[in-house]
Order: C-alpha cells, then structure tokens, then sequence
C-alpha cells in the first residue's frame, strides 16, 4: 500500500505506537495519533509527536477518528475487538498492527519467535547465534525495539529477528515470516480472549504466508504445537526434550542431537548450557534449529551457547545471602510459566507470587507447590484468588509491598533455600511493567544485602 499523501490513524501510543507515527509522518502520511490515555500520562510522547506536524486526539476512542481514515495501524496493548475498530473494518478500512506495516517495508529475512513461554531467551539467544556466525541480524519486536524502527537499518542479506506476542499477530496481513518459531502454547491472557481456542489462533497466525522454502520450528512436546505443523507450507523442523526424533533436534544422554536425512551430528553436551530449568533447554533447541536453519556452523553455535548466561528477569540470580539464593523470574508472567520457573528447583523455595490477575487458574500450581514450595508470599491484587486456590498447600503470608515482601521471604528461608519471584501475574497493580517489578525485587535484594555484610 502506497503511504505517501494517504491519511493513516494510529492507535495506541506507546513504544511501537509512536515509532508507527513517526515512520509514517516521515513516508509523507497524513498521520492522526489516538490514546484512551489522557495527556498528563503521556506528555512527552505527546509533545514529540506534535512537533513533526501530528495530530493527537487524547483522553477516548471518537468514532468519527476511525472512520475517515485509509489505515488504521493499531499498537499491541489496545484490543482488536473495540468497538470503534469494529465500524472501521465495516466500513471497510483496513486495520493492521506495527509489525505488519514494518513488513512492508523490512529487507533481509524475518525469523518471527512466538509462544506462551520462552519467547525472549529463544529470541535473544537466535540473536546471539547468528551474530556469532557472522550474519547481519538485528533484533526487535515485542523484545524491545518496535521493527518498524529497524526498517532503515535492515539488509537484503540480513535477518531481522523478532520476537512476536499474540497480540501483534492478531493485526497481521501479509506478513511472512520466512522462519518461524513457536516454543509452546499454554493459557495466557484469558483477561483479553474470549476462549483458549482464539488466543492459540492468535499464536497461529505467524505460520500463515509461509511458503515450500521457509522453515517451521515446533515443539513436539507441546501437543497444540505439533498440531501446527499441519496449519504451514514451510518446511518443519521440531525439537524435544523427550523423545527421539526421525528429523529434528532432541536429547539422548547428555547430549543434543541434531538428525536429518538418516544422518546426525551432535551439537553440544547439557553441560554446555549455563541457563537453569528443563524449559530453557527447550529454548535452545529451538535456537540451535534457526541456527542450522539459516547456516549457522554448529562449532560456532556450541561457543556461543556456552557464553550464553540468558536474559534479565528470567530466572536470573540476584544474590546470596547467608546461604540463601534470590532468583528474580519477573517474566513469569503467567501460571504456565511460573511452574516451569519452579521446576528448575529441587525443593526449599520460598515463592512470592501476585499481580494483576489475568483471568488465569492458580490450582494448576498446587502439585509442584506441595512439593516443592516452603512458603508462599503474596503480593498484588489477586493475592485473594490465588490464597483461595492454594491456601489448603502450603502456608501463606500476605505482604504489601515489593520491600516487605523480600524481607518476610528472607526471614522465612533457612541456609540452602531458595527465595523466587515468579509472580504468575501480570505487574501493572503495583509497577510500569514486569521489568520494573523485576527491578524492584533486585534492588530490595541487594539492599537487604548490604544490611547484612
């Protein structure tokens, strides 16, 4: 679609919203900029976006914004079904997300990361491979950096690596994503969807424009996910962490094996892999099949494994403290996730939990809570459902900040324990986002720290 002279509304205005505005305004697009939020809260992006000459209607969705437009570009935190949408897409108008308009002008190959869990660490480490390897590759999306703003940048030799939320997917068009990976599906923002069933099918979306040449990577561990395979024209490559596999990459031993054509290689020991929990070799496998994929030597790959120490806020490790470990899971943003954070302990774990709830069931974490699971300490909004699903397991005490929480969960522990956040939750009760949580907990660790040396 030709932009130039086209009047565009976009809607939404944070990280990716604002970024859509700019690039548009500066393609010659007559661009409106829209956000329920009023102008006290977003005073800087406001003030930027008026300085290159955009219109910015704050404070609700007018109807009549919608519907004298060509295109609506809808940022990832407003939902696709609001009304106002509605009557744009009767009326015609077409409504995409960032990541589809990025598409059209992107150069170089898109590997397009989705899933329920592990979605940043695979991306991250897939980033890491291929530089390691000598290609041309950025990295963006739901990561960090919107990809419309890796448009200038991008290479017809490069790979532009991207991790990709249900979110995103569900505003997507033409977007091909020539690799595709999807590292599990399990619920998550229930809160949003009206069924398990359409947010798999929001997962689902990134197979779709794939073709013969493309490359599919599945897990064939995850049922839904093997599923999918059915769902690509690409070709498909699976990992398992349980199984052996005729083609794909799996664990014999110690080992990770690669098997293709009749023929294997092994691509490295576990004892190659820093990061802990059983669902971060999963994410490697998935990696190292990209990795491959795209012609990355596995020499090479193994070394980069081996330096690879992960991603902030996902099981990172904080501190000791008189025989006591603080890992930090602020990303475990949902029940599925939490479970696998708890999974990578053997027991003795003090596990604060809460946030927002995001419509999600909390009995689900009782058996590796009963096993596993000292004390549980809540904090946030849905501290009552979750100390309803789980209060006949272990016992509970209720804090009502991130500080109080820290101390009460040190106090708690003994030497050889482990204090974990893996809310569970969604942060937005009580910070910006789960990496301000996560920040938050780190800082009250390390204070905690200090008043004990």
């Amino acid at each position: 679609m030709e932009i130039n002279g086209k009047k565009v509304l976009v809607v939404g205005l944070a990280r990716s919203g604002t970024a859509a505005a700019r690039f548009l305004v500066e393609r010659g697009a007559r661009v409106v900029a829209n956000d329920a939020k009023t102008e006290d809260r977003l005073a800087s992006e406001v003030a930027e976006l008026r300085a290159q000459g955009i219109e910015v209607v704050l404070g609700s969705h007018p109807i009549e914004i919608f519907t004298d437009v060509d295109l609506i570009v809808v940022s990832p935190g407003v939902p696709m079904a609001i009304e106002p949408l509605k009557r744009a897409r009767e009326s015609g108008i077409k409504v995409i997300s960032e990541i589809e308009l990025a598409s059209w002008f992107l150069r170089g190959s898109i590997v397009g990361i989705t899933g329920s869990n592990g979605k940043t660490t695979t991306t991250t480490l897939i980033w890491e491979l291929l530089k390691g390897a000598g290609f041309a590759v950025q990295v963006g999306g739901n990561i960090g950096t919107p990809l419309i703003s890796l448009v200038e940048s991008s290479r017809d030799d490069g790979f532009v690596v991207a991790e990709l939320s249900s979110f995103q997917l569900e505003g997507i068009e033409r977007f091909r994503a020539n690799v595709a990976v999807i590292t599990n599906i399990t619920p998550d923002h229930m809160d949003r969807y009206d069924s398990f069933e359409s947010y798999a099918g929001a997962k689902r979306r990134i197979l779709l424009n794939q073709r013969p040449e493309d490359l599919a990577v599945l897990n064939a561990d995850d049922a839904l996910t093997r599923k999918m395979a059915g769902d690509t024209q690409a070709r498909t490559v699976f990992f398992s962490r349980r199984q052996e596999l005729d083609d794909g990459i799996f664990l014999r031993g110690e080992q990770v094996i690669s098997r293709s054509g009749g023929s294997e290689q092994v691509l490295l020991s576990l004892s190659d892999i820093q990061l802990r929990g059983a669902h971060n070799l999963e994410n490697v496998m998935a990696s190292l099949a990209v990795g491959l994929g795209c012609g990355a030597p596995a020499q090479q790959m193994r070394e980069t494994v081996r330096n690879f120490k992960g991603v902030e806020h996902r099981l990172e490790w904080v501190a000791e403290i008189d025989g006591v470990n603080f890992y930090n899971d602020s990303k475990a943003t949902n029940v599925d996730a939490t479970i696998k954070a708890l999974e990578a302990f053997e027991g003795g774990v003090i596990l604060i939990l809460g946030g927002k709830d995001k419509d999600s069931d909390y009995s689900l974490l009782a058996p590796l809570v009963s096993e596993r699971v000292k004390q549980l300490v809540l904090i946030g909004a849905a501290s009552d459902k979750i100390a309803a699903a789980l209060r006949e397991v272990k016992p509970i005490t209720r804090c009502s900040s991130m500080s109080e929480a820290v101390r009460r969960s040190f106090e708690l522990a003994s030497g050889g324990d482990t204090v974990l956040l893996a809310p569970a939750c969604a942060s937005f009760d009580m910070f910006d986002n789960f990496e301000h949580r996560g920040r938050v907990f780190k800082e009250e660790v390390l204070k905690l720290h200090a008043s004990r040396a």
